[in-house]
């Protein structure tokens, strides 16, 4: 199974999303941040009336508190964490903000809350990019794509998040007969876009957890796999044992 390596862990790094009609998100900025003030923990939270995006990092005792005090709230309950290790503290700040959106698509009335829409396990998804009917596309910036992805995935060749759905439309017709394979970091820009193009009669088939799930779950994330994984905080890359390719100084 894919791993940390002989990386020393001092600090964890959680990332975790949940789309979720959030009626009140200020109060709920006034109240996490409250929670969060004090306990160690740095990085960033969004909140929208779409949901949560949280990414901190922190003590493994101090991000398991943060975790059970969203899950005691019924509407972030079971959340799904991605958890990799660190060296030294990633984050310089702790920040909470109030956003339209917990991920920007750039398109109005984009509901997302319904839930993820045909999401296949690291198990699946190995079976599934290998079918020859199937269009691999990765959901990133073209930067992101440089350092590392799946073998035979289609570069966008976005610069933002926002001009995939033009990439996409552009290219529809070309794939009327195939299955659309989509991944990303951790999912959260899959499951936006995925439920964008269902409300248009459009399935996508997912990766549960994105990229970090699938190396951390898979047995041999590099028969698919090649490159590294850019995360967005001070380590930069990961490698396919999910250890960053330069620790940087705390």
């Amino acid at each position: 199974m894919g791993g940390q390596g002989s990386l020393l862990i001092v600090f964890g790094h959680d990332s975790y999303y949940r789309f979720v009609v959030v009626d009140d998100p200020n109060q709920l900025r006034h109240e996490t941040l409250s929670f969060l003030k004090g306990r160690g923990v740095f990085g960033t939270v969004l909140i929208a009336p779409e949901g949560i995006n949280v990414m901190l990092c922190g003590s493994l005792d101090a991000l398991d508190s943060v975790r059970e005090w969203f899950e005691s709230d019924p509407r972030f309950s079971d959340l799904f964490i991605k958890r990799t290790a660190c060296e030294n503290m990633v984050f310089r700040r702790l920040k909470v903000k109030v956003k339209r959106e917990i991920v920007p698509l750039g398109l109005e009335g984009v509901d997302a809350t319904r839930g993820a829409q045909n999401a296949v396990s690291p198990k699946e998804w190995e079976t599934l990019v290998q079918r020859g009917d199937v269009v691999l596309i990765d959901n990133r910036n073209s930067f992101e794509f440089a350092l590392g992805r799946f073998k035979n995935a289609i570069n966008p060749g976005v610069t933002d998040f926002r001009d995939f759905a033009t990439f996409f439309d552009d290219h529809l017709d070309e794939w009327a007969d195939k299955t659309i394979a989509m991944y990303c970091t951790g999912g959260i820009r899959c499951d936006k876009t995925a439920a964008w193009a269902s409300e248009r009669g459009i399935e996508i088939v997912t990766l549960d957890g994105g990229i970090l799930n699938y190396l951390q779950q898979s047995d041999n994330p590099t028969s698919t796999w090649e490159g590294n994984c850019f995360v967005f905080d001070d380590r930069g890359e990961l490698d396919a044992t999910l250890t960053a390719v330069l620790q940087h100084p705390a």
